[in-house]
C-alpha cells in the first residue's frame, strides 16, 4: 500500500483560540496504540477538554477523547487515557520554563496526520478574561468592516 502524503485533519479545537491568547505553537508526535490509530483514521477524536502537562521532564496530553475502535477486541484502548507527546529536548525545556514561570498552559489546537504520522499541534496559551474576549471580537469585526470598505472603494462602489 502506498504511503499517505500531505496533511489530513482529524480534529480541531476551535474554542481554544477564543478562550486563550496563543503565545507559541509546537508540533508533537503522539505515542498511540493500534486501535487508537484506527479510530483516528476514521476521523473520530475530541480535543475540547484536552490539555497537556509536564511530568518528570516528559509532556503528557490528558483529557483528549479518542473513542474505542468499533471493530476492536479485548485489546481496545481506554478513550481518555494520558498520551505521551514526542518533542525535542530543547522544546520540552522551553515549555517547562514557560509553564513554571509565566503561568502559561498547554492546550491542543488540532490533531492531524502528516505524511501518515499522527501529530498534534499544542500551544502555550494564556487564558483570556471575558472582557478580553469581547475586545478581540470587536477588533475582529472592525477589521472585517474595514476590509469590506476598502474592497468596495477599490471597485468604485459607494454605500
Amino acid at each position: 500500500m502506498a504511503r499517505e502524503q500531505g496533511r489530513k485533519l482529524i480534529a480541531q479545537n476551535r474554542k481554544a483560540r477564543h478562550d486563550y491568547s496563543i503565545e507559541d505553537v509546537f508540533e508533537a508526535g503522539m505515542v498511540l496504540t493500534g486501535t487508537e490509530v484506527k479510530s483516528l483514521r476514521a476521523g473520530r477524536a475530541t480535543l475540547t477538554d484536552g490539555y497537556a502537562s509536564v511530568d518528570d521532564g516528559e509532556i503528557w496530553m490528558r483529557g483528549v477523547h479518542i473513542p474505542e475502535y468499533d471493530l476492536g477486541t479485548w485489546t481496545n484502548h481506554e478513550p481518555r487515557r494520558a498520551r505521551k507527546l514526542l518533542l525535542k529536548k530543547d522544546e520540552i525545556r522551553r515549555i517547562m520554563k514557560a509553564t513554571k514561570e509565566s503561568g502559561l498552559t498547554l492546550i491542543p489546537l488540532s490533531m492531524y496526520f502528516n505524511d501518515g504520522y499522527a501529530k498534534v499541534e499544542i500551544a502555550l496559551a494564556r487564558g483570556r478574561k471575558s472582557y478580553d474576549k469581547r475586545h478581540a471580537i470587536a477588533e475582529r469585526e472592525s477589521k472585517r468592516e474595514a476590509s469590506k470598505a476598502i474592497g468596495r472603494a477599490s471597485k468604485g462602489l459607494r454605500d
